[in-house]
């Protein structure tokens, strides 16, 4: 009966290393850093909700489960990894670009940076912001068109009071009247809006697609 004994305790003492072992594995310690660009330049997205996503595989593994990386407003994205070799996807029809999905072959050793090349629909350029002394705002921009036959469902100038500013996170909101490629003018007026600080960013969202591409930002107020 001591024999018994002895050995369930001695099988409950491997269990509680065993256990103590799985409890205190390495975390990741590596840094991928990088931004979704097209021909080198960052593609503004929207940063609330998580909603634009790339993912990272690792060929070798069972499950080969994707690893979701979040993608913020400016076209930058940041993950914390094990070292080795990761494919990076963009996620299915999701961002303002051809859904091609092209995968690039990802080498994660300590700091480590990378771009993710993308095709948008469209982009937004030379986007300029003026407040004059009426307190009325104005953006100026340029619409590209650039792949695919998708058409323009709308042009919009969005004003926030935080550094984020995308369709969720706002305080207003004004449609170009004829959304069309070209050059453009858009109007706000602030008066009726007394937060101490403001930001503003062009939009456009592309009709069939849900996410649409943004201008930078520029603090206003």
């Amino acid at each position: 009966m001591k024999l018994k004994y002895k050995a369930i305790s001695i099988i409950l003492f491997i269990l509680c290393l065993s256990s103590c072992g799985l409890d205190n594995y390495d975390e990741p310690s590596s840094e991928l850093s990088g931004k979704v660009t097209y021909n080198g330049e960052a593609i503004g997205v929207k940063g609330t909700v998580e909603s634009v996503q790339l993912h990272l595989f690792q060929d070798g593994y069972d499950l080969r489960t994707e690893i979701p990386v979040f993608v913020g407003q400016d076209g930058s994205f940041k993950a914390l990894l094990f070292d080795g070799v990761y494919k990076m996807v963009a996620r299915d029809r999701n961002g303002p670009w051809l859904n091609t999905r092209d995968t690039v072959l990802v080498v994660v050793k300590g700091s480590s940076t990378c771009q993710y090349p993308v095709t948008p629909y469209y982009m937004i350029n030379n986007t300029m912001f003026d407040v004059d002394n009426d307190n009325k705002l104005t953006a100026s921009f340029e619409v590209e068109k650039i792949a695919g036959n998708n058409t323009i469902e709308s042009i919009f100038l969005l004003v926030s009071k935080t550094s984020f500013v995308d369709n969720v996170s706002q305080v207003a909101r004004v449609n170009l009247e004829k959304p069309t490629t070209g050059l453009a003018n858009i109007s706000l007026d602030l008066n009726s809006l007394n937060e101490r600080f403001l930001f503003a960013r062009v939009g456009v969202k592309i009709d069939g697609v849900d996410e649409a591409i943004y201008s930078k930002i520029e603090k206003i107020k």
